[in-house]
């Protein structure tokens, strides 16, 4: 049996881990919000109408911030048409899916349903069809106190106190044609300035000459980025969209999705891949950040939002009509294979924390989603709950640098490591957790040294591993693929050795 060794030192930090790493996502598209989290005839559904089961997986998910409203639907959408008496809304076509918006739930809902899920809302503008005034007025109707004539329709339609939201998307992957409203980098960038400006007046956020923001919550604002490095303007978009707002936002967005595809020439190896390249992609994107802080003299710190990510696999074609209320769109069933590419996947994150401070795993609920419901019905996990379950409920303060002698693949994206790891401290609970990914076809023998943590002494072990790679959950077999206990490991001299199985996912706590 081949043997790994990985060295993690207290001393050695890649950076602290911004809980909102973990946040996710929900766009009106499919059935993520009607039928996902809003269905006011469903038995669990509450006075407002959110499905209570579905709140529940959210907060056991741990999930602390998601982004609302889209995603490409965002482009198209009027925020005014989901405000005010429900009967009185508009239906409108939804061209991003074509399918048919009835606007029954809006930014108050959402709004209610984050406070009631213990989430932080994180809200997006129109940069598409909508105007910078659009943006700065959607601003006005969440954060200001009263008096005008925007905020006094957010107290009219039930919230006196304002909302307070901070982190704001400025548009969605504005460099696809595929987006509504598509522009330049170039437009993009001079549009995205001025959008924030005045955004972050409505805000109340005016700034003297000496530079005192008059503001106690300033806005965080993300500006979008490439929607994937495949882009043939990447990175030369995000370069130019950065000269222009680098003064004026706090993080860079970027997307990426991942799948299998057996019409690859090593389709497996290509797709354990994955962590490698999205951890590539990150640095391209780092090192573009500090290009443009160099250039344009800048001390500031800007990051990166990576507001969408995920396993995308769906490759059926559409078969409900066009233009359907809440259509069955994109309801990917995971495997176990993705679930053990999902949690490299998380892995990566972790080990560019000093970078990637804000994370959407898209979606949450039945659209590429870790949840899924039943109309009318239940629930189920799919295989990627538990990593992102497990990980975002743990591994917080300080992710470590760490060595390893793991050896290597080859796929479509260069060399990978068949073990993968990501390893994390965190002083105030003294804790240890170690997420490791087995990508090998055997069994591995893993040596964790972990010496400068003193006494340490294994607390948690879960092991997710499974005969069949293809296996999934369903409604009717909802527990195929779930984590298992194992015995836990002694520690000696701060060294522990463990066997992790052929293809499989191992996550432990220590405490010390």
């Amino acid at each position: 049996m081949k043997k790994t060794k990985i060295f993690a030192d207290a001393n050695l930090t890649v950076g602290t881990v911004d809980p909102n790493l973990y946040g996710s996502f929900i766009e009106h598209l499919g059935r993520a919000v009607y039928e996902g989290i809003y269905e006011p005839d469903h038995p669990t559904a509450d006075e407002d109408g959110f499905r209570t089961d579905v709140i529940d997986l959210v907060r056991e998910l741990h999930v602390p911030i998601v982004r609302y409203p889209g995603g490409n639907f965002l482009s198209g959408y009027d925020w005014r048409d989901g405000i005010g008496e429900k009967s009185k809304r508009p239906v409108r076509l939804d061209l991003a899916w074509f399918s048919t918006e009835t606007n029954q739930f809006g930014t108050d809902e959402f709004m209610k349903w984050c406070k009631k899920a213990d989430v932080t809302p994180m809200m997006a503008v129109n940069m598409g069809t909508g105007s910078i005034q659009d943006a700065a007025r959607l601003v006005e109707y969440c954060n200001h106190e009263g008096g005008t004539e925007i905020s006094e329709m957010r107290r009219s339609n039930g919230s006196k106190e304002p909302y307070h939201v901070r982190y704001w998307c400025i548009g969605n992957e504005m460099d696809g044609p595929w987006q509504i409203g598509h522009l330049t980098a170039d437009e993009y960038g001079k549009k995205a300035l001025e959008a924030a400006k005045v955004m972050r007046w409505a805000n109340g956020e005016l700034k003297e000459e000496s530079g005192k923001n008059w503001s106690d919550e300033p806005l965080k604002l993300i500006v979008s980025g490439s929607s994937n490095h495949e882009m043939k303007t990447f990175p030369e978009w995000d370069r130019i969209v950065l000269e222009h707002t680098y003064r004026a936002v706090d993080y860079l967005s970027m997307h990426r999705y991942y799948m299998y595809d057996e019409d690859r020439e090593r389709p497996l190896e290509d797709f354990l891949g994955s962590a490698d390249d999205m951890s590539e992609y990150i640095g391209t994107l780092r090192a573009t950040i500090e290009y443009v802080r160099a250039k344009v003299r800048s001390k500031k710190k800007l990051f990166i939002s990576f507001d969408e990510w995920n396993i995308w696999t769906v490759t059926a074609p559409r078969t409900e009509p066009l233009w359907k209320t809440a259509p069955h769109l994109l309801e990917d069933v995971y495997t176990f294979q993705d679930a053990l590419v999902f949690a490299g996947l998380m892995n990566t994150l972790l080990n560019n924390c000093d970078v990637v401070k804000l994370g959407c795993l898209a979606q949450l609920v039945n659209v590429i989603a870790p949840i899924m419901t039943q109309k009318g019905g239940g629930t189920f996990r799919q295989t990627s709950f538990y990593p992102f379950r497990y990980i975002a409920g743990t591994a917080r303060g300080e992710t470590l640098r760490t060595f390893s002698d793991s050896d290597t693949f080859e796929n479509m994206y260069g060399t990978a490591r068949y073990i993968n790891e990501a390893i994390n401290h965190d002083r105030a609970r003294r804790t240890v957790c170690a997420s490791l990914c087995n990508y090998a076809q055997e069994a591995r023998e893993v040596e964790l040294e972990l010496r400068s943590f003193g006494e340490l002494r294994a607390k948690s072990y879960v092991e997710l591993s499974h005969p069949d790679l293809l296996a999934t959950n369903g409604f009717d077999h909802p527990d195929d693929v779930v984590p298992h206990e194992k015995d836990l490991p002694a520690v000696r001299d701060g060294k522990v050795t463990l066997t992790l199985p052929a293809m499989s996912w191992s996550f432990l706590i220590f405490e010390y």
